[in-house]
């Protein structure tokens, strides 16, 4: 039986710098809107912060053969932003670099692929304290920290992201509250969002001009709609929440626009006055590889009380759930792909976050993961059919490679292959983990 994934396909796991690293005031690192709002808000279910999290800062060597030994030879990881240029601006902190440096280095000594986040939401606080993603400057700081990032890291690295998830950093941060900076004006949601994607055109010429063979684009979390009953207005409710979830950021990125019935949906709150002549040609850059994050569906119903898209979430009965009560779903990771292949044809694309939590036990020093391993292998199955279409996918990475911060939640969620002590800081590789590690194994075996 052959593998239904070639040789070069990439099958890793992914985190990110805040939820990870750690060492949170070492070596010239300034604080970010997360340490802030993680010390401040009062919204953290836990009431932890990101101070200490995995330690990852300290423990790479560890980490790393942690990876080698579940056959991982892709990692996705972030750049902290006040770890490179501390202020968000000017000067630029050698040690902050430096870490990056050593961490890709080592990675490639271990037949690792690095896949390189530039931004995964820890904005500098300077940056933030004068208006952060309202303000229209932060895209070009970004830009400019992207090339110090490329020109020290250059092509050592596989695959470049400028940001993950432009969509959860201006909604879920700007318009639900639920993260960092905590607000909630969808005018100021649409700022962000439109300012984020300048951002990433911004970047783009500068990763370029730096870069022959690295891949280069950017990561969106995306997640297909489907109407939970069959009266045309939940047909246009799921209509329009996709649009908005997805469409939104993918229509900008690749068409050039955005998508004209949910601008009229948003009515008042379009930011027409904020896109500026020249605004759509900086966004819509080529790109070499898209990352997907896909997690679960959206299944809702018309509720005409509810704001636009008048969309209410209907949860199955006879539905799995993890720990965030997210419905599993892999057939919704094959319609994704499919669907973003079809309507955009990026030129490759690969899993960057795919994944669960659930409450995990430890029991004689094992942690048994069932859901969380059937889950994976779901959603695997999935990747495959999506190959076997004819999709150009390069790899799968899992969410996450540790327990962690998992922002909001604090550390109440654990979404990784490997357990995290938080007292000792000691690793334990779940069942899933071992589960990922035999399944690579095969496939490259039969390959």
């Amino acid at each position: 039986m052959s593998s239904p994934f070639p040789k070069d396909f990439l099958f890793g796991s992914a985190t990110s710098s805040y939820q990870i690293e750690g060492a949170a005031s070492e070596d010239g690192r300034k604080p970010s809107m997360w340490d802030h709002f993680s010390h401040h808000s009062g919204r953290i279910a836990d009431k932890s912060t990101g101070d200490v999290a995995c330690d990852h800062y300290h423990r790479v060597e560890e980490d790393i053969a942690l990876m080698q030994s579940l056959n991982l030879n892709a990692y996705r990881f972030s750049i902290a932003w006040p770890r490179v240029v501390p202020d968000g601006v000017g000067a630029v902190n050698e040690k902050g670099l430096d870490f990056y440096d050593r961490l890709v280095d080592k990675l490639l000594a271990a037949g690792i692929a690095p896949f390189v986040t530039l931004y995964h939401w820890d904005l500098p606080l300077s940056l933030a304290e004068r208006g952060g993603w309202m303000n229209r400057d932060t895209s070009a700081a970004f830009a400019a920290y992207a090339e110090v990032v490329v020109k020290r890291l250059g092509d050592r690295v596989h695959t470049y992201a400028t940001l993950n998830e432009p969509r959860c950093s201006a909604i879920v941060g700007h318009l639900e509250g639920r993260h960092a900076p905590g607000e909630q004006d969808i005018r100021k949601a649409l700022a962000a969002a439109h300012h984020l994607l300048l951002a990433h055109g911004l970047a783009m010429p500068a990763l370029r001009a730096h870069t022959h063979t690295a891949k280069l684009g950017i990561v969106l979390d995306v997640k297909p709609y489907y109407a939970a009953d069959a009266r045309p207005e939940s047909e246009a409710a799921a209509h329009h929440a996709y649009g908005i979830f997805n469409r939104w950021f993918a229509d900008p990125l690749f068409l050039g626009h955005y998508p004209q019935d949910i601008w009229d949906g948003y009515g008042e709150a379009a930011p027409a006055t904020l896109v500026q002549p020249g605004d759509m040609e900086i966004i819509r850059q080529p790109i070499d590889a898209l990352g997907l994050n896909y997690y679960t569906r959206g299944h809702v119903t018309h509720d005409g009380s509810l704001p636009y898209p008048h969309a209410a979430q209907v949860q199955p009965a006879d539905a799995a759930y993890t720990a965030m009560e997210w419905e599993v779903f892999p057939d919704g990771l094959y319609d994704i792909i499919m669907r973003i292949h079809q309507d955009y044809a990026p030129p490759a694309m690969y899993v960057a976050e795919n994944g669960a939590a659930f409450h995990d036990e430890v029991s004689n020093g094992e942690i048994r993961d069932e859901g969380r391993q059937s889950y994976l292998e779901g959603h695997l199955a999935a990747v495959a059919r999506a190959r076997a279409q004819g999709t150009p996918l390069i790899g799968y990475l899992v969410w996450s490679l540790l327990d962690n911060f998992e922002w909001g939640w604090g550390y109440s969620r654990r979404f990784g292959i490997i357990h995290i002590d938080y007292e000792t800081q000691q690793r334990t590789i779940k069942q899933s983990g071992l589960w990922y590690r035999d399944y690579i194994e095969r496939c490259r075996r039969v390959a």
